[in-house]
């Protein structure tokens, strides 16, 4: 495996840490993720990967300003982000884990045509970013 071009982190910006992490904190976990840092501001989950580097995912506290605003997956910026799956039944499962969260499903387990086989799920965060859990088939 090659490690240039594998993901080092991903950083989301919250308004509320408290209620981001009482949402992603069962859903990493679910993915195998690990809470290592915590704080008012902060929270920061890893992982490691298979290239042999960790895995981040990061949130931390908008601006004041930022606060007033919700995400907008069609303005410039970030549209979605996708993590892999290791199986369609895993994507169930973790489709079965939103629902039980109560957590917002946008389209629920379903094979797509972006590519064969592609088999996902996608939800939104508590401010409206657009994720997905996916398994395409090797």
């Amino acid at each position: 495996m090659r490690k240039t071009g594998s993901m080092n982190h991903v950083r989301f910006t919250v308004t509320d840490v408290p209620r981001a992490e009482g949402f992603y904190d069962p859903l990493l976990r679910f993915m195998g993720y690990e809470l290592v840092e915590k704080d008012e501001e902060r929270l920061a989950w890893k992982m490691d990967s298979p290239v042999g580097n960790r895995q981040w995912v990061i949130l931390s506290v908008a601006s004041e300003e930022g606060q007033k605003r919700r995400h907008d997956r069609y303005s410039p910026g970030l549209h979605h982000f996708a993590w892999n799956a290791e199986s369609r039944e895993e994507v169930h499962r973790f489709h079965e884990l939103l629902v039980e969260r109560g957590v917002e499903v946008l389209d629920p387990p379903a094979e797509y045509s972006y590519e064969p086989g592609y088999y996902a799920v996608f939800f939104a965060d508590p401010d409206g970013l657009k994720l997905e859990l996916v398994h395409v088939p090797d």
